[in-house]
């Protein structure tokens, strides 16, 4: 008879100890590391998989989307990695493609740079808290169980992971419903400048026209000369946060990827072939911690501006169906403001932050913070905030606001309109 749940303890050694701790290295991630230790800190970056730049590397979404503003370390990555995609102002938008395979090398060689110890194959586990403060962090690694202590963590895991495990209060998907936007397998074909012979393995789907596609329509990117089709046009209704869901995305997700190249190598990409599939299903929307404000669908539509802004955006609301049907609900969206506090969590955590798509927004709200650059903006502030909570000798939630918008200007991040208001 197969038992409910069962207790599991035991003595976990302490691996080594950082002032900030930083769980996930998507760009969040990476940003809130680099954040940190440029304000002096050491800083832990615990990775889960063998690279850093989560979905922009690791699902293959290579194209970063246009979010009105280029600036702090998105702005470096930009200019050190895609120079000639570098606007001359930081309120400019770019939509530049890149190669997942740069990205993940630029990134390695930028934390070496940056000071940051970065954890490889580090599975978060569970959360070690005594009384509103996070002690330590557990991980799964290739030498089994080990503990890493922070003075501040960071959760940039993309499913509010470590906030949910130390008790912070979150919700899942679309109001009412729960359902997240759908997963998506990214895949690139290559031209090889000859005809291909079409391959349809077993198992996968015909389709024979545009409506039979799982999105209903063809949306990929060939912005150089180089022959690479970047295919975005999977679509399975799952959440990538629930076990039994990801397994079934994994491997449906993969039947489509087939699919479609068949199909595109059928009408018009005759001479293309499938060059590399990303090594795992994207996911777009999991879990939204519940924080000390939570940005809205009125906040982005109406372009809300915040006394502690720390990011801003003009990005598009951007919902693929939930319920996975070929439809996408795409509105213009002028610019708004994306205050500090949607990531502090609501309840008594003096040294938690959380960064990146699982910050504190409603469903509609979150389709358009939840791309690579605006995540990058987040990290990054979170990571100077971190910093200033331990200068300051304060809780994350009481660093002060100005500090932290100044400090944000010294590493090159500029909001548009905070000087008008300070005044």
């Amino acid at each position: 008879m197969q038992k409910s749940a069962y207790s599991f303890e035991r003595q976990i050694k302490t691996h080594k100890k950082a002032d900030v701790l930083v769980v996930g290295g998507g760009p969040a991630g990476t940003a809130a590391a680099i954040g940190a230790a440029r304000l002096g800190k050491k800083v832990i970056l615990l990775e889960k998989s063998a690279q850093l730049g989560g979905m922009g590397t690791l699902a293959n979404v290579s194209i970063f989307m246009p979010v009105g503003n280029v600036t702090g370390i998105y702005r470096e990555i930009i200019k050190e990695m895609l120079s000639e995609y570098l606007p001359a102002g930081h309120d400019e938008s770019i939509a530049p493609q890149y190669s997942p395979f740069l990205l993940r090398h630029y990134f390695n060689e930028k934390m070496k740079k940056e000071g940051v110890d970065v954890y490889f194959h580090c599975e978060f586990v569970g959360t070690v808290r005594e009384g509103s403060r996070i002690q330590a962090v557990i991980a799964s690694t290739r030498e089994g169980l080990l503990a890493f202590e922070g003075d501040q963590i960071i959760d940039c895991t993309g499913d509010a992971r470590v906030a949910i495990d130390a008790g912070a209060a979150y919700r899942t998907g679309r109001e009412g419903d729960g359902l997240t936007q759908p997963m998506t397998l990214m895949f690139t074909m290559q031209n090889t400048g000859k005809p291909v012979k079409p391959i349809l393995p077993e198992g996968c789907y015909y389709y024979k026209d545009v409506t039979d596609l799982p999105q209903g329509r063809r949306l990929y990117w060939e912005q150089h000369d180089d022959g690479v089709l970047l295919v975005n046009m999977s679509r399975v209704k799952a959440n990538g946060a629930d076990a039994e869901q990801v397994n079934y995305a994994e491997t449906e997700a993969l039947k489509q990827v087939f699919s479609i190249a068949h199909y595109l190598q059928r009408t018009g990409f005759e001479t293309y072939a499938i060059a590399h599939i990303a090594p795992q299903t994207g996911v777009r929307e999991t879990n939204q911690i519940e924080g000390r404000y939570t940005l809205t669908e009125h906040d982005v539509v109406n372009g809300s501006r915040f006394p502690d802004v720390v990011a801003q955006t003009n990005y598009e609301i951007d919902i693929h169906s939930p319920d996975a049907q070929k439809t996408t609900d795409e509105r213009h969206v002028d610019g708004y403001d994306i205050p500090y506090r949607c990531m502090v969590p609501a309840g008594e955590f003096e040294n938690l932050l959380v960064a990146g798509r699982a910050i504190s927004a409603t469903h509609v709200a979150m389709s358009s913070m939840r791309v690579q650059a605006t995540c990058y903006a987040l990290g990054q502030a979170a990571g100077i905030a971190a910093a200033l909570s331990i200068e300051d000798a304060v809780p994350v939630g009481d660093v002060e606001i100005g500090k932290l918008q100044a400090e944000l200007m010294k590493q090159d991040a500029r909001l548009i309109g905070i000087k008008e208001r300070q005044r």
